[in-house]
């Protein structure tokens, strides 16, 4: 009798034991790594790295600061009275951002005061722990593929796929580097990176470090099939960073949500778009979007936005006029557009519909790229909103 009910007591404190280590799991904060990616990679701050890198990391930002004050100059200075004018006041401060790989600088150049950003993008964010234990040649060529990987981003705000791509199996992690990038120059600061998944309600779940460990060993695959695949643990595909702007206290969040958004995948992962609803009528950009949203193998993605959208920025790779007039949204152009900058999309009929929604309006001033140009290399937007 004794001896069973010492068992029974050895038991219980087993569970106990395992309910408080469950207890004191905790999501994995990875701040001291986006701080040093903040500082090497996208060159933010003044602190004095580790000896053997100062040469590198010297030349590595004398470039990037030199492109980042062209870009400045043209987006955040001259370009803000343009967005200022045309972005409501009332636009909702939440802003969803799909076929936005890398770029949450554009996010934050058109809407300086969301308090929350969605880019949703084919690209995994990336294992950020690698900086620390690379050799001074590793991170001097990692950083020079960053450099070539950046260089439309920083320039005219607009990534190749191909770039994307490369980014994959860079050994800095893109994503998060070129999001940290878009934070200098918009003139913010990291202050908490974690990583997460969504259940099957859309919810975020935050990793554990039990959860990176079980899948450390697991091989990334990538979410297209022409797609580089990631050379880091699938543990790191969406990042969540908050920040906020240099001396003030407001605390903002972006999250990069790396997903498929063709109805294929969308439809056996319905996960995304559960987590999208909740946020209710939102902000919208798109731009450099491949016209997929002119297809009908995006159609998902595209009701999406065209129930949730309280007021939406794009270039001419956004919702097509006929699917805009059938929600009962109205369109208005900016810019030049003579056709689709891509030759395989010039005779679609949604390039039709788009080159006679300008012919249809009069001219309003655009004066930058933001997005792609036309097929005559001319710079346009269209603002879409119920009507």
């Amino acid at each position: 009798m004794t001896g069973a009910r010492a068992s029974i007591s050895s038991m219980r404190w087993l569970v106990i034991l395992a309910l408080c280590g469950r207890a004191s799991a905790e999501p994995v904060e990875f701040i001291d790594d986006a701080k040093l990616l903040y500082r090497v990679a996208a060159c933010g701050g003044q602190e004095q790295v580790k000896p053997e890198l100062q040469k590198i990391v010297d030349h590595h930002c004398k470039w990037v600061t030199e492109q980042m004050a062209k870009f400045r100059a043209v987006y955040f200075d001259k370009g803000r009275s343009w967005f200022d004018a045309v972005v409501p006041k009332d636009a909702p401060k939440t802003v969803v951002y799909p076929f936005g790989g890398g770029d949450l600088l554009s996010a934050l150049v058109a809407f300086p005061d969301a308090t929350e950003v969605t880019t949703i993008s084919l690209e995994l964010a990336g294992d950020p722990r690698r900086l620390r234990t690379l050799s001074a040649g590793d991170v001097e060529r990692s950083l020079g593929a960053l450099r070539a990987e950046i260089g439309g981003l920083i320039s005219v705000g607009s990534n190749t796929s191909e770039n994307l791509s490369n980014q994959q199996q860079n050994d800095l992690p893109g994503q998060v580097s070129s999001f940290l990038l878009g934070l200098v120059a918009g003139g913010y600061e990291p202050v908490s990176m974690r990583y997460f998944t969504l259940d099957d309600a859309g919810e975020v779940k935050y990793l554990e470090q039990a959860d990176i460990e079980s899948q450390e060993k697991t091989k990334s695959k990538g979410l297209k099939h022409d797609w580089k695949p990631p050379t880091f643990s699938p543990a790191f595909s969406n990042v969540e960073i908050k920040y906020r702007k240099i001396g003030e206290t407001q605390i903002r969040t972006h999250r990069h949500i790396a997903w498929n958004l063709g109805d294929t995948y969308m439809q056996g992962h319905p996960q995304l778009v559960r987590h999208l609803e909740k946020k209710g009528q939102v902000t919208v950009l798109v731009k450099g979007a491949s016209y997929l949203l002119w297809r009908g193998d995006f159609s998902r993605v595209r009701d999406y936005l065209l129930d949730h959208l309280a007021w939406m920025l794009s270039d001419s790779t956004g919702i097509p006029p006929s699917y805009a007039r059938s929600a009962k949204m109205v369109q208005e152009t900016y810019g030049y557009y003579d056709g689709a900058f891509l030759e395989g999309a010039q005779d679609a009929k949604a390039n039709e519909q788009f080159v006679e929604l300008w012919k249809s309006q009069k001219r309003r001033p655009l004066p930058f790229r933001f997005g792609y140009v036309d097929m005559n290399k001319q710079a346009h937007l269209v603002v879409t909103k119920p009507r």
